[in-house]
């Protein structure tokens, strides 16, 4: 049987030399990865650009419309103006936004992109709290004192206001928060508000009798007041101070 010849051992320097070679691929292979990673990093970075920005993949095909009533969707659509055909990614949120807040009985908007095709648009409408009579024209006024345009099936059974000379959006404002204080037994009393000035609040009865309320400061004191004047004769009752009211 052959012996081996035994190999002999290896000097400091070579088992130095052969450690250092070692490092020396490692240390390339580890720069071949990080090379490796960047390159197929940015290959990924293009084609997810590619698919927002230009492929057919993403684009805007369709607009869903939420929260309309008062509005119709092609409403709500005209003022929209959204261009479908292009990237999603490319449409302007905001710009849609800013038109469909154009409309006067939108109080409310929110435009985000419903992936891989859609626009969704949600909006709260105004909420009608009277009627605003301009003499040729009726619309609707919200309880911040906001008139819109809104179909008659709305504005049916709710109070009437009028407006004087000095009625600017704040008396406007002042006059629906008297309409929301006033109660049924107050309210079936009352043919129409006349909103003068944001302190000139005047209820035209349906008997014709005439109610100074002032601002709407103390609504509800003002309506227990008015109630228990009702009993007395008069042509006009002023309880815009329901700690003093007087009739004449």
């Amino acid at each position: 049987m052959a012996r081996r010849e035994a190999r002999a051992p290896r000097s400091p320097q070579d088992r130095a030399r052969k450690a250092f070679a070692r490092r020396q691929r490692a240390r390339r292979w580890l720069t071949w990865r990080y090379v490796l990673a960047g390159v197929l990093s940015l290959a990924l970075i293009g084609f997810g650009a590619y698919g927002l920005y230009f492929s057919s993949w993403l684009r805007a095909e369709g607009v869903e419309v939420v929260g309309e009533d008062l509005l119709t969707t092609e409403q709500v659509l005209a003022a929209a103006e959204v261009d479908t055909g292009g990237a999603l990614i490319r449409v302007d949120l905001d710009a849609i936004a800013q038109r469909v807040r154009s409309l006067a009985a939108i109080k409310e908007v929110d435009v985000s992109r419903m992936w891989p095709h859609d626009v969704r648009i949600e909006i709260v409408e105004r909420v009608p709290v009277a009627v605003l009579d301009l003499g040729s024209r009726q619309v609707a006024l919200d309880a911040d004192g906001v008139s819109f345009p809104a179909p008659p099936a709305a504005r049916r059974g709710l109070p009437r206001i009028t407006v004087g000379g000095g009625a600017d959006r704040d008396a406007l404002k002042e006059g629906a928060s008297v309409v929301a204080a006033l109660d049924a037994a107050v309210a079936n009393l009352v043919d129409h508000l006349e909103v003068q000035t944001v302190d000139e609040i005047l209820l035209h009865l349906e008997d014709g009798r005439l109610v100074r309320w002032g601002s709407a400061e103390s609504s509800e004191d003002k309506a227990a007041v008015l109630l228990e004047l009702l009993d007395r004769k008069a042509d006009m009752y002023d309880v815009s101070v329901p700690g003093s009211p007087t009739t004449r």
